[in-house]
Protein backbone atom coordinates (compact mmCIF):
# COMPACT_ATOMS: atom_id res chain seq x y z
CA UNK A 1 0.00 0.00 0.00
CA UNK A 2 2.86 2.22 0.74
CA UNK A 3 4.72 1.69 -2.06
CA UNK A 4 1.44 2.33 -4.35
CA UNK A 5 1.35 6.14 -2.31
CA UNK A 6 4.80 6.60 -3.32
CA UNK A 7 4.76 5.72 -6.89
CA UNK A 8 1.52 8.15 -6.93
CA UNK A 9 2.78 11.06 -5.06
CA UNK A 10 5.95 10.44 -7.98
CA UNK A 11 3.77 10.30 -10.57
CA UNK A 12 1.76 13.74 -9.38
CA UNK A 13 5.11 15.01 -8.71
CA UNK A 14 5.95 14.47 -12.33
CA UNK A 15 2.96 15.85 -13.61
CA UNK A 16 3.54 19.18 -12.50
CA UNK A 17 7.12 19.23 -13.08
CA UNK A 18 6.27 18.39 -16.55
CA UNK A 19 3.42 21.20 -16.74
CA UNK A 20 6.01 23.56 -14.41
CA UNK A 21 8.38 23.21 -17.59
CA UNK A 22 5.93 23.69 -20.62
CA UNK A 23 4.57 26.18 -19.18
CA UNK A 24 7.92 28.14 -18.51
CA UNK A 25 8.89 27.21 -22.26
CA UNK A 26 5.57 29.07 -23.29
CA UNK A 27 6.47 31.57 -21.28
CA UNK A 28 9.59 32.04 -22.77
CA UNK A 29 8.98 31.83 -26.07
CA UNK A 30 5.83 34.54 -25.57
CA UNK A 31 8.55 37.24 -24.18
CA UNK A 32 11.31 36.60 -26.70
CA UNK A 33 8.11 36.99 -29.54
CA UNK A 34 7.03 40.77 -27.59
CA UNK A 35 11.08 41.53 -27.45
CA UNK A 36 11.51 40.52 -31.43
CA UNK A 37 8.22 42.35 -32.25
CA UNK A 38 9.11 45.28 -30.37
CA UNK A 39 12.26 45.34 -32.15
CA UNK A 40 11.37 45.15 -35.71
CA UNK A 41 9.01 47.48 -34.71
CA UNK A 42 11.76 49.47 -34.08
CA UNK A 43 13.68 49.30 -37.37
CA UNK A 44 11.26 48.62 -39.69
CA UNK A 45 7.00 49.11 -40.65
CA UNK A 46 4.71 47.89 -42.99
CA UNK A 47 3.16 50.70 -45.56
CA UNK A 48 0.39 50.26 -47.50
CA UNK A 49 0.14 52.75 -50.27
CA UNK A 50 -3.40 54.93 -50.78
CA UNK A 51 -4.22 56.95 -53.82
CA UNK A 52 -2.03 57.81 -56.73
CA UNK A 53 -0.12 60.42 -55.60
CA UNK A 54 3.33 58.65 -56.12
CA UNK A 55 1.80 57.06 -59.25
CA UNK A 56 3.79 55.37 -61.65
CA UNK A 57 6.33 55.01 -59.13
CA UNK A 58 3.67 53.13 -56.64
CA UNK A 59 0.57 52.38 -56.98
CA UNK A 60 -2.77 52.37 -54.91
CA UNK A 61 -2.56 49.61 -52.47
CA UNK A 62 1.15 48.59 -53.08
CA UNK A 63 2.57 47.43 -49.72
CA UNK A 64 6.15 48.26 -48.56
CA UNK A 65 8.72 47.79 -46.24
CA UNK A 66 10.27 50.90 -44.73
CA UNK A 67 13.10 51.49 -42.84
CA UNK A 68 12.67 53.49 -39.54
CA UNK A 69 16.38 53.49 -38.15
CA UNK A 70 18.48 54.59 -41.53
CA UNK A 71 17.89 58.69 -41.01
CA UNK A 72 19.05 58.23 -37.00
CA UNK A 73 22.46 57.01 -39.09
CA UNK A 74 22.68 59.88 -42.06
CA UNK A 75 20.73 62.60 -43.11
CA UNK A 76 17.79 61.78 -45.93
CA UNK A 77 18.89 62.45 -49.65
CA UNK A 78 17.37 63.99 -52.62
CA UNK A 79 15.28 60.94 -54.22
CA UNK A 80 14.59 59.12 -51.34
CA UNK A 81 10.82 57.85 -50.86
CA UNK A 82 9.96 58.90 -47.14
CA UNK A 83 6.64 58.40 -45.18
CA UNK A 84 5.99 61.91 -42.62
CA UNK A 85 3.82 63.55 -41.18
CA UNK A 86 2.63 66.88 -42.73
CA UNK A 87 3.05 69.82 -40.45
CA UNK A 88 -0.07 70.12 -39.55
CA UNK A 89 -1.50 66.69 -39.13
CA UNK A 90 0.14 64.14 -36.87
CA UNK A 91 -2.39 61.48 -37.18
CA UNK A 92 -1.90 61.11 -41.31
CA UNK A 93 1.14 59.56 -43.15
CA UNK A 94 1.78 61.14 -46.85
CA UNK A 95 4.63 58.90 -48.44
CA UNK A 96 6.24 61.80 -51.12
CA UNK A 97 9.55 61.92 -52.94
CA UNK A 98 12.85 64.51 -51.67
CA UNK A 99 13.34 66.84 -54.16
CA UNK A 100 15.54 69.47 -52.39
CA UNK A 101 17.71 69.26 -49.06
CA UNK A 102 18.78 71.78 -46.32
CA UNK A 103 20.38 74.91 -47.50
CA UNK A 104 19.41 74.56 -51.39
CA UNK A 105 17.58 76.99 -53.45
CA UNK A 106 14.38 75.84 -54.54
CA UNK A 107 12.70 77.17 -58.46
CA UNK A 108 9.25 75.51 -60.12
CA UNK A 109 9.21 76.90 -63.46
CA UNK A 110 6.38 75.39 -66.12
CA UNK A 111 7.51 72.21 -64.48
CA UNK A 112 11.02 72.84 -64.57
CA UNK A 113 12.81 72.11 -61.09
CA UNK A 114 15.81 74.05 -60.72
CA UNK A 115 18.00 73.30 -57.91
CA UNK A 116 20.74 75.61 -57.33
CA UNK A 117 20.05 76.91 -60.76
CA UNK A 118 20.81 73.36 -62.35
CA UNK A 119 17.99 71.29 -64.06
CA UNK A 120 16.43 68.43 -62.39
CA UNK A 121 15.93 65.58 -64.30
CA UNK A 122 13.58 63.21 -62.95
CA UNK A 123 12.67 60.13 -65.15
CA UNK A 124 9.65 59.23 -63.28
CA UNK A 125 7.51 61.96 -63.53
CA UNK A 126 4.46 59.84 -65.48
CA UNK A 127 2.83 62.82 -67.41
CA UNK A 128 2.99 66.57 -68.06
CA UNK A 129 2.63 68.31 -65.13
CA UNK A 130 0.22 71.12 -65.62
CA UNK A 131 -1.17 71.28 -62.36
CA UNK A 132 0.52 73.90 -60.06
CA UNK A 133 3.96 73.58 -61.43
CA UNK A 134 5.43 76.74 -60.72
CA UNK A 135 6.66 77.40 -56.94
CA UNK A 136 7.54 79.95 -55.19
CA UNK A 137 4.03 81.26 -56.55
CA UNK A 138 5.33 85.09 -55.21
CA UNK A 139 7.18 85.48 -58.75
CA UNK A 140 10.64 85.51 -56.99
CA UNK A 141 13.88 83.63 -58.50
CA UNK A 142 13.62 80.72 -55.71
CA UNK A 143 13.73 79.79 -52.08
CA UNK A 144 16.51 78.93 -49.86
CA UNK A 145 15.16 75.68 -47.77
CA UNK A 146 15.95 76.10 -44.13
CA UNK A 147 17.79 73.99 -42.03
CA UNK A 148 16.78 70.76 -41.41
CA UNK A 149 13.64 71.31 -43.71
CA UNK A 150 13.06 69.18 -47.15
CA UNK A 151 11.08 69.61 -50.07
CA UNK A 152 9.39 66.64 -50.88
CA UNK A 153 6.52 66.46 -53.81
CA UNK A 154 4.46 63.15 -55.08
CA UNK A 155 5.66 61.92 -58.34
CA UNK A 156 2.32 62.27 -60.14
CA UNK A 157 2.19 65.94 -59.83
CA UNK A 158 -1.02 66.80 -60.97
CA UNK A 159 -2.49 64.60 -58.48
CA UNK A 160 -0.40 65.50 -54.88
CA UNK A 161 -0.85 67.22 -51.95
CA UNK A 162 2.88 68.19 -50.84
CA UNK A 163 5.51 71.10 -50.29
CA UNK A 164 3.74 73.07 -52.85
CA UNK A 165 0.85 73.59 -50.40
CA UNK A 166 2.00 72.89 -46.89
CA UNK A 167 5.75 74.40 -47.32
CA UNK A 168 9.10 72.47 -46.46
CA UNK A 169 8.75 69.84 -44.09
CA UNK A 170 11.18 69.44 -41.08
CA UNK A 171 13.46 66.26 -40.62
CA UNK A 172 11.50 65.39 -37.03
CA UNK A 173 8.62 64.97 -39.53
CA UNK A 174 10.16 62.20 -41.53
CA UNK A 175 9.38 59.09 -39.84
CA UNK A 176 11.00 56.79 -42.09
CA UNK A 177 12.57 55.74 -45.73
CA UNK A 178 10.28 53.60 -47.95
CA UNK A 179 12.63 50.61 -48.75
CA UNK A 180 11.06 48.24 -51.14
CA UNK A 181 7.87 47.03 -52.23
CA UNK A 182 6.49 43.44 -50.84
CA UNK A 183 3.12 43.45 -52.72
CA UNK A 184 1.83 43.11 -55.55
CA UNK A 185 4.14 39.99 -56.52
CA UNK A 186 5.07 40.64 -59.67
CA UNK A 187 6.02 44.25 -58.60
CA UNK A 188 7.96 43.10 -55.49
CA UNK A 189 11.35 44.31 -55.11
CA UNK A 190 13.18 47.70 -55.27
CA UNK A 191 11.32 51.12 -55.64
CA UNK A 192 14.18 53.07 -56.95
CA UNK A 193 14.68 52.05 -60.41
CA UNK A 194 14.63 56.16 -61.33
CA UNK A 195 16.17 58.31 -59.81
CA UNK A 196 16.51 62.14 -60.22
CA UNK A 197 19.79 63.84 -61.22
CA UNK A 198 20.77 67.57 -61.34
CA UNK A 199 22.17 68.62 -65.07
CA UNK A 200 25.68 69.54 -65.01
CA UNK A 201 24.84 73.03 -66.79
CA UNK A 202 23.15 76.50 -64.92
CA UNK A 203 20.53 77.77 -65.87
CA UNK A 204 18.94 81.48 -66.38
CA UNK A 205 15.12 81.60 -65.87
CA UNK A 206 13.94 84.17 -67.97
CA UNK A 207 10.53 85.80 -68.36
CA UNK A 208 9.89 83.74 -71.80
CA UNK A 209 12.48 81.44 -72.13
CA UNK A 210 15.33 78.95 -70.59
CA UNK A 211 18.88 79.60 -71.62
CA UNK A 212 21.87 77.25 -70.98
CA UNK A 213 24.88 79.23 -69.38
CA UNK A 214 28.32 78.06 -69.89
CA UNK A 215 29.32 75.34 -67.11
Amino acid sequence: MAAQQERAAGAASGERSTASSLLREVAEVVVLAVILYFGISFVVQAVHVEGLSMWATLDNDDYLIANKIDYRLHAPERGDIVILRPPTNNSTDFIKRIIALPGEKLLIRSGAVYINGHHLVEPYIPDAWTFQNNWPTDGSDGEVMPPNQYFVMGDNRNRSQDSRFFGPIGRDRIDGKAWFRIWPLNKFGSIYDKMPSLESGTLAVGSAALQMNAA
